[in-house]
């Protein structure tokens, strides 16, 4: 067992704190208080496992994904594998740009293959796996930057569609990236697919050799970084509102020929106070704007 790990039962008394270096989780669990209980007792020893496991592959996980090509031995890193690989012959991804929504579901699988839960989500940095019993629903706030947690809408998320996981992915999140989106929201039916997608669609927001925008090689940030020398954003001044429609259509462009190929579900991208929104036919309205307390919510 990781003597790292710190687990901790937050004041509410009704959902866990889960650290372990880099990995930060936020879980609960909803339905009888003895099945939560054994949900909670499943995913602390999964847990303790998870940093160690992908640190036992992490030079598979740091390199370009291939369409074919040798399996990582994990459960994790297979899951980010599948999660990146339809994106492996257009554009540069590895592995790394799904862990956190792969961690997210290997939690969650872990609580509900040990209890009967009615709702369940693991929120791993912004990047969360649902569990949704048949008649539930989750209503899960949508933020205008990574780095500020205040709610420009939320999305309505029932049971009886497909989607199961969210991520959010900028350049002014934990991760780099390579477009200049303030922040990105995918949904899709997985975690690791709603992660995978959130790079790809945030990095497709963008303009090219812009003046006001900052750039740096990845490496010079994180000399172990699995982007190398490639230039990850670190500001954006003031565009224009021409600019910011032509940076975020480039990123809508890219996001509707995901919807199409059944990689994504939804999609909201935000920039400099603009959004523009996508979602299929089927699901629940994507945004509801009329939030009337804008602070993070979770229901």
């Amino acid at each position: 067992m990781s003597e790292r790990a710190q687990i901790r039962v937050l004041p509410d008394v009704r959902r866990l704190h889960m650290q372990d270096g880099p990995i930060d989780l936020i879980v609960e669990a909803f339905g009888a208080a003895g099945e939560i209980g054994r949900a909670y007792r499943g995913a602390v020893p999964r847990f303790v496992e998870v940093l160690d496991e992908l640190c036992g592959e992490l030079a598979f996980l740091r390199r370009r994904a291939g369409v074919n090509g040798d399996l990582p031995s994990g459960p994790i890193a297979r899951r980010m594998l599948a999660a990146v690989r339809p994106y492996a012959s257009q554009v540069f991804i590895t592995p790394m740009a799904a862990v956190a929504g792969a961690v997210a579901e290997e939690l969650l699988q872990a609580m509900t293959s040990n209890a009967n839960l009615s709702r369940a989500y693991v929120n791993d940095g912004g990047d969360i796996a649902l569990h949704l019993a048949p008649g539930e629903k989750f209503v899960v706030g949508m933020v205008e930057r990574p780095d500020r947690a205040t709610l420009f809408g939320t999305t309505t998320i029932q049971s009886q569609e497909p989607i199961r996981g969210i991520a959010t992915s900028g350049w002014r999140g934990r991760s780099f990236s390579l477009g200049i989106a303030d922040a990105v929201t995918i949904l899709a039916d997985t975690a690791a697919m709603a992660d995978a997608a959130a790079t790809v669609v945030a990095n497709a927001v963008d303009l090219p050799g812009h003046p006001n925008i900052g750039r740096i090689p990845a490496c010079e940030l994180a000399p172990d970084s699995d982007l190398g020398e490639r230039l990850v954003t670190r500001s954006v001044g003031e565009l224009s509102r021409r600019e910011i429609r032509d940076a975020l259509e480039a990123g809508i462009q890219v996001a509707e020929a995901l919807r199409a190929s059944g990689l994504i579900r939804a999609a909201a991208l935000n920039l400099q106070g603009q959004t523009r929104v996508i979602g299929s036919e089927g699901c629940s309205q994507l945004v509801d704007t009329s939030v009337p307390d804008r602070r993070p919510v979770h229901a």
